[in-house]
């Protein structure tokens, strides 16, 4: 029987390859020996070490394959902002309609996740001719300054505002709408301080979003606790890291995917060493991240004036 071939990307730097691992064990042991599982890691020169660790978890049904984005992104790198702990390579997926004409659809995963069933069921959901499969993002659905910043700036309904990084991408239909062309118009002319990438995306997939289970991407909110016999993948965003928080909800998931491949006591010992004063950044970085959507969302859609679909040359 033909395996049926299930695309799965990530995007890091070394600062993230542990944590990666433990997604990928996860992944891996919920895999299937019904499907084929390719596996791309994008990034701009992972070291050779953290490649042979990530290579590691290949099997007969896995294949990984790291992927450098350094030739891509060369004419733009520039234009990629980011702030606080975020890395330019939150911007890599945005890139896979194009750079990956040999798939029709693909899954994007975050890398601070842990998976609890096959990913293949998350592949699997049809999501007709919508650009993407996504789930809305919890922080903005209970966070005001969150909520007033998407609906007032953005111009997205609150309910309707997706997180990134769980994504099924219809890179067929965003080839088709030529996606990266709006997204690289958009870099050129506005720029989104708040959630960056995130804010493109729901911008350009307005009103074409298949929206998907909260189950299928769970943040630790605790005060939306799920049974965990009901989820499907957790996901650590924001400040909520089990490797620098010891009170974190659904942190013994992660724990237990850390102690099999080994990775417990390097993990156990970031958070050990995760210092009050980097405590109090990130609760600092919190609030001003409320300010920061707070004060934009005043100022109104401020960028609807931008056409979509100005042709761009980089």
């Amino acid at each position: 029987m033909k395996k049926t071939t299930i695309p799965v990307f990530f995007a890091i730097d070394d600062n993230y390859s542990p944590f990666l691992c433990v997604a990928l064990r996860s992944l891996v042991k919920h895999s299937s020996i019904n499907n084929q599982y390719n596996i791309y890691i994008l990034n701009t020169g992972l070291s050779e070490k953290n490649i042979n660790v990530i290579n590691s978890f290949s099997a007969d049904n896995i294949k990984i394959t790291s992927v450098n984005m350094e030739e891509k992104i060369k004419n733009f790198s520039n234009r990629l902002h980011t702030r606080d702990y975020y890395s330019k390579t939150t911007y890599y997926r945005l890139f896979i309609p194009t750079m990956f004409p040999q798939y029709n659809k693909a899954l994007y995963l975050d890398s601070d996740i842990v998976i609890l069933s096959d990913v293949a069921n998350l592949f699997n959901t049809n999501i007709g001719k919508n650009l993407v499969g996504a789930i809305p993002d919890e922080s903005v659905q209970i966070v005001p300054e969150f909520y007033k910043y998407v609906e007032n700036f953005l111009g997205v309904e609150r309910i309707n505002y997706f997180n990134a990084g769980i994504l099924v991408m219809n890179l067929d239909e965003m080839r088709k709408q030529n996606f990266e062309e709006k997204f690289l118009n958009l870099l050129m002319t506005v720029k989104f301080n708040v959630a960056q990438d995130q804010d493109y995306l729901n911008v350009i997939c307005k009103d074409k979003v298949k929206y998907i289970s909260f189950s299928w991407n769970k943040m630790p909110f605790k005060c939306n606790n799920v049974n965990i016999q009901d989820l499907n993948i957790i996901h650590y965003n924001l400040s909520f890291k089990p490797w620098h928080y010891d009170d974190i909800l659904y942190q013994e998931e992660f724990w237990k995917n850390a102690k099999e491949i080994g990775l417990e006591e390097q993990l156990l010992n970031i958070r050990n060493n995760y210092t009050p004063e980097q405590k109090q950044k990130d609760l600092q970085c919190g609030e001003n991240l409320k300010e920061m959507a707070l004060a934009q969302s005043k100022l109104g859609s401020t960028f609807h004036k931008f056409s979509l679909n100005v042709k761009v040359s980089v």
